[in-house]
């Protein structure tokens, strides 16, 4: 016989286990096209801030202009956080999902 908490104990276990697999989960730092900032900047900040390539930077770039938007990084929701503020601050729109 189980207790109700006991099997209360149990959903909040899976919605902890959830959680945290969607935290560790690879995720996608996306850049948004704007009408206000330059190609030359959105390049400059891709290799200051993502350490892309000059190459892959305009490639990103022009992908952002012609798309509206371009996934510039993978990886966990902690590493790109600090990636996407950087961007942000630099005034180029910027998502993790």
């Amino acid at each position: 016989m189980k207790y109700a908490f006991e099997e209360e104990v149990e959903v909040l276990e899976e919605v902890l286990q959830d959680e945290k697999e969607e935290i560790i989960e690879n995720k996608d730092l996306i850049v948004l096209n704007d009408d206000y900032n330059t190609f030359e900047h959105v390049i400059n900040t891709l290799i200051k801030v993502c350490k892309h390539s000059p190459a892959q930077a305009e490639q990103c770039t022009l992908i952002i202009h012609y798309k509206g938007k371009c996934a510039v990084k993978k990886g966990t929701y902690e590493e790109l956080k600090p990636q996407r503020d950087a961007i942000c601050d630099a005034g180029i729109g910027a998502v993790i999902r």
